[in-house]
Order: structure tokens, then C-alpha cells, then sequence
């Protein structure tokens, strides 16, 4: 992959506190990395390193305090919240519980991603909806509520969610934490497939060692300090 080009999040020297006062205490250190257009990115690390602070900051969830963080060339830190507001509609989440609303069907929380797109047409959302959670092969589920899916098919229909709208970036935070071995490697390399496909960039946390052979990269994070484990040449 040529790295002429410019990287879709730009992290440099990213600092980061929890508390206040005597309590504070830094999670973050001296944080510098790049992720360039359509790389798919692992990064790993113990419970408790900062993964999931550094994931949360970079989506804009989370405000940046010290450092710059750049994605999709929009400096995050000290960014007023309309600026943040528009990062976040770039941005596709999936989330090791998948955060599903149980009392909507799996077309209904797929379209939910849709919503925050007002330009989109009514029947392109119903459609779109549709397309995508047969793309993920839960054509046959499309109109099932959570509660009649098993975990791996809870996990599509998040990952279909994440990537309706076309996202720029997929950020996913252990997506195969609760799933066996196969359905853990089946999300995954539905992940990789989609996200080739639309050309957007990849970045997932995971403690999972059995998926590390897919990413492109993978990083480790260690006391809040970041590093590449790995070059994955595929």
C-alpha cells in the first residue's frame, strides 16, 4: 500500500487524562500513529491500555485534550460540536454488544444509521436497509427482532448498521469477544468485504489472536503507549 497518500486519521502525540486534581491520572502517552485510506487495522493490547480511550477519541465520542488527532483532515481537538457532529456521520461504530434496540426489527435498526441522514430519500432508506443485511447474508432475517437471533447474526446485523450509510471509517471495538471461533472469523472477513468494496478504512480492537492474519497492520497498545506489532504482507 503507498503511503503517498494522506492518512485518513492522523494522530500525533495524543495525551490523555482521566479525574481531576490528585486523582488525575493519564491514560494516554505521546500517542503518534497514521491509518491511511482502505488499510484494515487490528490493535491490540491488554485490558485496561487505552484501546478503547484512544477508539472513542478518534470517533469523536470523546473530546481530545492534548496533541492532534486529525480524521478525515478535520482537527478534532478543541473542534467546536458541529464539526465533531459531522465526523461522527463519516464514521461507522460496532460495538462488542452490538447495541441493538430490541424492540426494532433488524431492517428497522439497520435504517437507524440512515436517519441521520436526512438527504436520503424514504424509500432509498427502506431499500438500502434491506440490501445491505442481505449483503451480510440476513436476507431471510430481515424483518426478525434481536430476540430471535443468535449472537453471530446479532454481530451482522451491527456490522450491516455500520456500513449502510457508506462510512469513510469503521471503527469496531472487539466485535468477535462473544462469538466462537468461526462466527468471530465470519463478522470479520464480512467486515474486510464490505469495507473493500466501499473503500473505507478499518480500525478494530480486539484481544482476538485468531483474526490478527486479516489486518493489514496491527498495532499494539502497553500502558497507554502505542507501537505496530506487526506488518501483515497479504
Amino acid at each position: 500500500m503507498t503511503m503517498l497518500l494522506e492518512p485518513v486519521i492522523a494522530i500525533d502525540r495524543v495525551n490523555h487524562y482521566f479525574g481531576k486534581g490528585h486523582l488525575r491520572k493519564q491514560i494516554l502517552f505521546e500517542v503518534t500513529s497514521n491509518i491511511y485510506p482502505g488499510e484494515i487495522v487490528f490493535m491490540t493490547g491488554p485490558s485496561g491500555s487505552g484501546k478503547t480511550t484512544l477508539l472513542t477519541l478518534i470517533g469523536a465520542l470523546r473530546s481530545t485534550q492534548e496533541g492532534s488527532l486529525k480524521v478525515l483532515g478535520r482537527e478534532l481537538r478543541n473542534a467546536p460540536s458541529r464539526e465533531l457532529v459531522k465526523v461522527r456521520r463519516d464514521v461507522g461504530y460496532i460495538f462488542q454488544a452490538h447495541n441493538l434496540l430490541h424492540s426494532l426489527s433488524a431492517r428497522q435498526n439497520v435504517q437507524m444509521a440512515l436517519d441521520l441522514h436526512p438527504e436520503i430519500p424514504g424509500p432509498e432508506i427502506y431499500q438500502r436497509s434491506s440490501d445491505m443485511l442481505r449483503e451480510v447474508g440476513l436476507g431471510d432475517h430481515i424483518h426478525q427482532y434481536p430476540h430471535d437471533l443468535s449472537g453471530g447474526q446479532k454481530q451482522r446485523v451491527a456490522i450491516a448498521r455500520a456500513l449502510v450509510s457508506q462510512p469513510k471509517i469503521v471503527l469496531a471495538d472487539e466485535p468477535t469477544a462473544a462469538l466462537d471461533k468461526q462466527s468471530g472469523r465470519d463478522v470479520v472477513e464480512i467486515m474486510q468485504r464490505l469495507a473493500k468494496q466501499q473503500g473505507c478504512t478499518i480500525l478494530i480492537v480486539t484481544h482476538d489472536n485468531r483474526i490478527l492474519d486479516i489486518a493489514d497492520r496491527v498495532l499494539n497498545m502497553e500502558d497507554g503507549c502505542l507501537s505496530t506489532l506487526d506488518t501483515i504482507t497479504a
